[in-house]
């Protein structure tokens, strides 16, 4: 039997799940279904953000989702450590999934295992049909050969303590740590005064981090801070995409008309690898006018899609520079840098907005690599694909 509904969202991840919130507060009366092939949305992920990365009206709409927030945060590096302002906040995917699965109007599914999937129609593996006015693939990266890219892979672990931490605002990098084979630092959040959540974190050529070198790294980190690790609440494990060079045309001409969303889509941060902004961002986009077609779907996606590539490649530029120019054990002196500059600039970045006045300063002075390495650097990229 055909099952019919008005928009099905292949994969219950952040994006998906973040357009059937919007959507469902904007359009109650769709009928969405959600296939999901882990035991709940969401999988088991921690997504962070800036304040300055969303507008006051998608904070309105996402607060719900959010468990944790913190004013300020600190990056350590060899030469310079300092504290910055803003707020900086925190999805898990245990608040995702219970929001999510309590949506009205959202019918989902979970273990589901796509066998194939077209536009308008989704086959699972046992033969169930669903057909849609859309389906909208959003079940995560796929590499592309139209997408070259770099990774930061990472391993975290949540920690129960047996004292209490004394931290008082996250540490997004502490580069203080041995580089290894590429851009390497630890990543701290305080949940609560006696629990936190430590990543291991990497800038590397591939997404081949070691979890055991990892676990043992963490473990070497919090005792060498004086936290008392008491019993590992949970582990997650990931590979963020960093874009080097790409040729969007290519990569949606890939797509053949299918509908995609989040990492599936090329939206996230082409430096951090951060996607829950554009994420907001594309399910705005979406709810704010009648559920199209699966044509027209994928055309709006699309065109979204190759506006957020032009306005990313300033940030395609230093990602060579940090890739590819200067030995890996020193490319934490590109980040070094960065942080040198001011607060306005930084949220500017992270939102991904720089002003052209941002843009030089990022270039201008003393450089952090080579001059001819980020020349080189700059203008090298694979055949067929642009750098810009």
């Amino acid at each position: 039997m055909v099952k019919k509904w008005d928009l099905i969202l292949a994969g219950g991840g952040l994006a998906n799940g973040l357009i059937a919130l919007r959507l469902l507060q904007r359009q109650p009366a769709l009928k969405i279904l959600m296939l999901e092939g882990g035991s709940q949305p969401g999988g088991n992920h921690t997504w962070s953000f800036h304040q300055h990365d969303l507008t006051p009206e998608q904070h309105d709409w996402i607060a719900p989702l959010v468990v944790h927030r913190w004013e300020g945060y600190e990056v350590q590096f060899p030469q310079f450590s300092r504290t910055l302002d803003g707020g900086y906040l925190t999805v898990t995917s245990e608040r995702f999934a219970a929001i999510v699965s309590a949506l009205p109007g959202l019918h989902l599914q979970t273990n589901a295992e796509i066998s194939a999937l077209t536009p308008e129609q989704v086959t699972l593996t046992g033969g169930e049909v669903h057909t849609a006015r859309a389906v909208l693939d959003g079940r995560g990266y796929q590499p592309s050969p139209h997408l070259q890219a770099g990774f930061q892979s990472f391993l975290g672990q949540e920690w129960q303590l047996a004292r209490p931490h004394g931290l008082t605002r996250p540490i997004l990098m502490d580069a203080t740590v041995d580089q290894l084979a590429g851009y390497r630092f630890v990543y701290t959040l305080p949940l609560t005064d006696d629990r936190v959540l430590i990543e291991d974190t990497h800038y590397i050529d591939s997404a081949a981090l070691n979890p055991d070198d990892a676990r043992s790294r963490i473990a070497d980190y919090a005792a060498s801070k004086g936290m008392a690790l008491k019993a590992l609440l949970r582990e997650e494990q990931g590979n963020l995409p960093i874009t080097l060079a790409g040729d969007p045309q290519a990569f949606w001409q890939q797509r053949e008309g299918q509908p995609c969303s989040g990492m599936r889509a090329g939206l996230f941060h082409p430096t951090t690898g951060y996607s829950l902004p554009l994420a907001v961002a594309l399910a705005d986009r979406l709810a704010a006018q009648p559920l199209p077609n699966a044509a027209a779907l994928s055309a709006l996606i699309r065109q979204f899609a190759l506006r957020q590539w032009q306005r990313q490649r300033f940030f395609r530029l230093l990602n060579r520079m940090l890739f590819l120019a200067g030995p890996p054990a020193r490319r934490w002196q590109v980040m070094q840098r960065f942080y040198r500059l001011d607060d306005g600039l930084i949220a500017r970045f992270y939102a991904g907005h720089p002003t052209l006045t941002d843009m030089a300063r990022i270039l201008t002075g003393k450089p952090p690599v080579p001059v001819g390495e980020a020349l080189r650097a700059v203008l090298k990229h694979t055949p067929r694909l642009r750098a810009y």
